[in-house]
């Protein structure tokens, strides 16, 4: 793989790169924002101020708590996808160095020197490299590893759900509702114990609640 071949594929995949980053960011712009809203509309609900949650999306609006945190959800959401795409860049960088290196060091030291075989072996590391990159191309802080689109289903729900439960709380709290029920779902695990418990939505709720 000559330097020029080795080049363009580099260029290509800051390509696809940098499309994904755009994909990624046009769809958290879209649908972090759709969450809060979604949780906003069942607050309303809830609190009886509308009939369905059709009726209930009409009237919901971000208030001040909420556009902040949404803005600030889009960001963070945005940042972590991206941190994807660049680890992803720089783990190609740097398996297509090695890989290059270790054969050209392997092979002429025995002698080898024809571009046909130097060729096919940096190829069979590369893809061998690349696959094992790519396998557990991320590390998070607790040094957990996870394939790319695994990571990025984890970070997107995560997000997702936290949008959607934070702009319910912000949304009963500016209503003046401090307090939650928790659904029953006849749940077989531990969140058995807590169905159907009263909560605090704020820790400066009056009463003796969780």
């Amino acid at each position: 793989m000559s330097r020029a071949n080795a080049k363009s594929a580099l260029a290509e995949v800051a390509v696809i790169l940098r499309s994904l980053n755009d994909e990624s960011a046009a769809w958290v712009e879209r649908y972090i924002p759709k969450a809060a809203t979604d949780g906003i509309a069942r607050t309303i609900v809830a609190l009886g101020a509308a009939d369905t949650l059709e009726d209930a999306e009409k009237i919901a609006k971000f208030n001040r708590i909420n556009r902040e945190f949404v803005a600030s959800a889009v960001a963070d959401t945005q940042a972590d996808l991206l941190a994807v795409t660049q680890n992803v860049d720089r783990r190609v960088k740097q398996a297509i160095r090695q890989v290059t290196a270790d054969s050209m060091r392997a092979n002429l030291t025995r002698g080898i020197n024809g571009n046909r075989t130097l060729n096919a072996d940096i190829l069979q590391r590369m893809r061998k490299t690349l696959g094992s990159a790519v396998d557990t191309g991320i590390v998070d802080s607790a040094g957990r590893r996870w394939r790319p689109e695994v990571y990025v289903e984890m970070v997107t729900r995560t997000k997702m759900a936290a949008t959607n439960r934070e702009s319910t709380v912000n949304e009963a709290v500016g209503r003046g509702a401090y307090y939650g029920v928790i659904s029953r779902h006849n749940a077989i695990d531990k969140c058995r114990g807590y169905e159907g418990m009263i909560v605090k939505l704020t820790p400066d709720a009056p009463g003796d609640y969780r």
